[in-house]
């Protein structure tokens, strides 16, 4: 409160203010009690060991990720001619999730330390993250577009016009990724005295319009990022589906399987992090009111389903390891080529060569 410095009276305490302007109202058998909406929430601190186990959970991704991910390269790329539109989109899709587990250390060390590698790395991790989370469910939707053109328009003949096609798709979907991405460009490295007490690599947007540029990218997540991919892929999924049923194709079923179960582990590993997004971004908005109790548990929702999302780059080997016959059988073939399996007779090679030729849609 301000006070006129050439005023004799000078205002002593709140009562003092109320009385001279309430008219000798007395106040004294009044309460005050703050309005929960109107204060602004604490941030949410962790202890030290919490922030231990998740530095460390993000490491143990690292590591399982990378050789997943580039086992399953090796495997998709180890015989090009046969490749089909679906391995190629899945082999970006691999790429993607390479890429996301190769910035997680920078979150492990983040998790203890705070944000130390500077504004320039930064940028390009938070680029790298928003890359990720486009083009994932993108390569997605370009499968399950394949799969339906392939089994419901019977387009299987059509081998090399479709490859060259995936490969166009897959150079759109990366541009269109990296574009949607930019706002991540915003994220700045800055020390945050208020909030978190140390450096940390945040969206950081001019005071006067920080809020309609965040509902504005948030609502721009929400649509291309996750509600209108999942109807594309539902809608080609359940006609599939129901195409494959009804013909009782058991060969391409096998070959449906995989791809199920990937677009399966997406969503588990994903969709609560959306939906959590969705309800901060409601709260943001000011649609309804919330205090801070609400507050915090969005928070830590999005938190914990950040986390959950994460552990997707390293899911799609596991799945192509137990799900995959025909991946099991290429894997194991490749290491006998290489001298690794010496065990692996020949004779199981060529058996496997000829399983694996029975569906030539897919090498998973």
């Amino acid at each position: 409160m301000m006070t006129d410095p050439n005023s004799s009276n000078h205002l002593v305490d709140f009562h003092e203010f109320y009385y001279e302007e309430f008219n000798d109202t007395d106040f004294s058998n009044f309460t005050f009690v703050p309005d929960e909406k109107t204060i602004p929430c604490s941030s949410i601190t962790m202890a030290s060991a919490v922030n231990i186990s998740f530095s460390v959970f993000y490491v143990f991704i690292f590591l399982l990720a990378i050789p997943g991910n580039v086992i399953v390269g090796w495997v998709i790329g180890s015989n090009r001619r046969l490749l089909s539109a679906s391995d190629v989109y899945l082999f970006n899709l691999m790429l993607a999730d390479t890429l996301l587990a190769l910035i997680l250390p920078f979150s492990a060390v983040n998790v203890i330390h705070g944000w130390v590698f500077g504004n320039v790395a930064c940028k390009l991790v938070s680029l790298v993250k928003e890359v990720n989370f486009y083009t994932s469910i993108l390569f997605l939707v370009c499968i399950s577009v394949d799969r339906y053109m392939v089994i419901v328009r019977a387009m299987e003949s059509q081998k090399a016009q479709r490859r060259l096609c995936s490969g166009v798709a897959c150079g759109l979907v990366w541009v269109l990724g990296l574009v949607l991405s930019l706002p991540s460009f915003y994220n700045e490295a800055f020390f945050d005295k208020r909030m978190f007490n140390q450096t940390i690599c945040a969206e950081r947007f001019e005071t006067d319009h920080a809020d309609e540029w965040r509902l504005a990218t948030r609502i721009m997540r929400h649509v291309l990022g996750f509600a209108l991919p999942l109807v594309v892929m539902l809608s080609c999924y359940s006609v599939t589906v129901v195409r494959l049923l009804r013909t009782r194709c058991f060969q391409k079923q096998r070959a449906m399987k995989v791809i199920v179960a990937v677009v399966v582990a997406f969503l588990v590993c994903w969709t609560p992090f959306h939906v959590s997004t969705i309800i901060d971004t409601i709260l943001r908005a000011k649609v309804v009111q919330f205090g801070c109790t609400m507050r915090t548990s969005v928070e830590v929702a999005m938190f914990a389903t950040q986390n959950l999302g994460l552990l997707h780059c390293c899911v799609n080997p596991v799945l192509y390891a137990f799900v995959g016959e025909k991946f099991r059988r290429r894997f194991l073939q490749l290491l006998h080529r290489k001298g690794v399996l010496e065990r692996f007779s020949l004779s199981k090679s060529s058996k496997s060569s000829s399983l694996t030729s029975e569906v030539p849609s897919s090498f998973l």
